[in-house]
């Protein structure tokens, strides 16, 4: 198939360090490629990719200290997709909304995956005004909060099986926190469950400018007055894999609909388990007593970061590889690609028939 792929402009496409969403694009792009699909990929110019990069903007927005408002290169970049949208058999979205009244007379032949959360009550309407565009949810905890809607799948996000290495022990016997500082993501009851087990933790996380009151008036003198709790800051993917590997477990505090949570499949392919809270897509994504455990309370996390030691670590990597590699999601994708196509020319075929009915008629 003819496939467009296009990614946020904010981060290059894969990351060079936090970016959750140009992450999974870069994932599913070159696995599509590999997969014998022709793929071309909308995205900054500083991207890799085995597929064929369009870029829309120079640099990663984020990286260029030059721009002040990140709409218009993005509307510039809908712009090269809507004068080449005939191209490709199927156009995929993932920026959320900023396309649809510019694509909106090819919807048939898009899908848009949603990746972040939709319990905000501006979003009600506006999906409401575009019924037409075919979305696909990352879990289907993400749907509750949507109004009826034209869904077309759930699929979850998968890794290269390669990516990440097994790590049969975890030397480093410390606990770990991944991701960003804020407060849904509860870094303070990481800390607080680090400090009732006496376990080492290291919080590998970025602070972005709008949690930087948080971190400064919360986490930090929190990190301070615990001596065995390192924060290290952002890290790349080359020390993610050392990082979340030699840990005995992830803790995964959060207090909010997280709609998948990249960072638990992460560590379950190196083989390390997940205490994570029961909100969001956690109940999707792991199962209890395998690859890691859910908790509803601080004392429950306390129990289980002991417990999580006597967990085998090979059937950690056994749930990753089942579930939640880049070869199933890219051919997860293909399977829905195909379908739309199938009725995207069933419904032009139609459209066709009808015209010359009405020609013969007149």
């Amino acid at each position: 198939m003819k496939i467009a792929q296009i990614a946020p402009l904010t981060e290059c496409v894969p990351p060079k360090l936090y970016g959750g969403t140009e992450r999974i694009v870069a994932y599913l792009t070159d696995e599509l490629v590999r997969q014998g699909h022709e793929v071309t990929l909308f995205a900054s110019g500083d991207s890799r990719t085995l597929a064929q990069l369009v870029p829309c903007a120079h640099v990663a927005l984020r990286l260029n200290p030059q721009v002040r408002d990140p709409i218009p290169y993005n509307v510039m970049m809908l712009e090269q997709v809507r004068q080449r949208a005939d191209e490709f058999d199927i156009l995929h979205f993932h920026i959320d909304m900023l396309h649809f009244p510019l694509v909106r007379e090819c919807a048939g032949k898009t899908i848009t995956t949603l990746h972040g959360r939709l319990d905000l009550p501006d979003l009600v309407p506006f999906y409401r005004t575009f019924p037409e565009f075919p979305l696909v949810s990352i879990s289907n905890d993400q749907r509750k909060p949507m109004p009826p809607v034209n869904w077309a799948g759930t699929i979850y996000h998968g890794l290269p099986a390669d990516l990440l290495p097994f790590q049969p022990e975890a030397a480093g016997g410390y606990l770990a926190f991944l991701g960003r500082i804020s407060p849904e993501k509860r870094p303070d009851r990481a800390i607080e469950i680090a400090a009732r087990t006496g376990m080492i933790l290291k919080i590998a996380a970025k602070v972005d400018k709008v949690d930087q009151a948080y971190w400064e008036k919360t986490i930090a003198p929190l990190i301070a007055r615990h001596d065995n709790v390192e924060f290290i800051g952002e890290i790349n993917e080359a020390q993610k894999a050392q990082f979340l590997g030699n840990a005995t477990a992830l803790l995964f505090p959060i207090d909010w609909p997280e709609p998948f949570g990249l960072v638990m499949i992460e560590a379950m392919a190196c083989g390390t388990p997940v205490i994570a809270f029961n909100c969001g897509s956690v109940p999707e994504v792991l199962d209890h007593g395998v690859s890691g455990f859910i908790v509803e309370t601080i004392e429950q996390a306390v129990e289980c970061a002991q417990k999580a030691r006597g967990l085998d670590r090979h059937l950690v990597r056994a749930a990753f590889e089942a579930r939640f590699t880049a070869e199933r999601m890219a051919r997860d994708y293909v399977a829905l690609y195909e379908r739309l196509s199938l009725v995207g020319r069933h419904e032009a075929f139609s459209a066709t028939q009808t015209a010359r009915s009405v020609s013969v008629l007149m």
